[in-house]
């Protein structure tokens, strides 16, 4: 059975239109503003091997956080939409992903029970990238937002540390790459289950 959720969600601020799927081959085509974001939720989708498509779009000239956040809630209530009750699924998942001078790691519990802890250890000064000629930047202070909102959207409790690093941009990329592959291991179907949910109070 295909575990595809689709979503569209719309706001005076924002216009959020994606398309999920949990057993993917890691392509993302969402048509996406902001550079850096653009890249890590790239890298969420390579090193997750989900699918992910749309297009999200806001009032940037505000700032980045509603879109950004937004997009965390949508992405984590697409999440919850494909899991379902959560059958079968190993319901949790950790991930240890070095990169380069840092070091990340990523724990989930797909139980029900939405909470954040982020202890990503960013300077909070903004990256700044070139494109086309024209300087555009990542407001650093959002990562947390955008997590925060994913744990809300999936009803998920995620744990984002820096175990040590000094650059912004891999401690940023590795915890979306150690957190694609914790979530990966925890949707995955665990055969051994035969399809039960994985509880002791039998429901999520």
């Amino acid at each position: 059975m295909a575990r595809i959720a689709e979503i569209e969600r719309n706001t005076k601020e924002t216009q959020i239109k994606l398309k999920l799927n949990l057993d993917g081959s890691g392509k993302c085509t969402v048509k996406n503003p902001i550079g850096f974001f653009h890249h890590m939720l790239n890298s969420f989708c390579k090193h997750g091997m989900f699918d992910l498509d749309g297009e999200i779009k806001g009032d940037l000239e505000v700032d980045q956080h509603h879109l950004i956040e937004d997009t965390g809630i949508a992405l984590g209530q697409l999440f919850s939409k494909a899991l379902g009750d959560c059958a079968g699924i190993n319901r949790t998942g950790c991930f240890i992903y070095p990169m380069d001078e840092s070091l990340l790691q990523a724990a989930v519990d797909f139980g029900g029970r939405s909470f954040c802890v982020c202890n990503a250890q960013l300077t909070n000064i903004p990256l700044v990238s070139i494109n086309e000629g024209k300087e555009s930047s990542f407001q650093t202070d959002c990562f947390e937002d955008f997590w925060q909102g994913f744990a809300n959207g999936a009803k998920c409790n995620i744990h984002l540390d820096t175990i040590r690093g000094r650059s912004d941009h891999h401690k940023m990329e590795g915890l979306f790459k150690a957190a694609a592959r914790a979530i990966r291991s925890a949707t995955e179907i665990d055969p051994r289950r035969g399809g039960e949910i994985p509880s002791t109070k039998g429901v999520i």
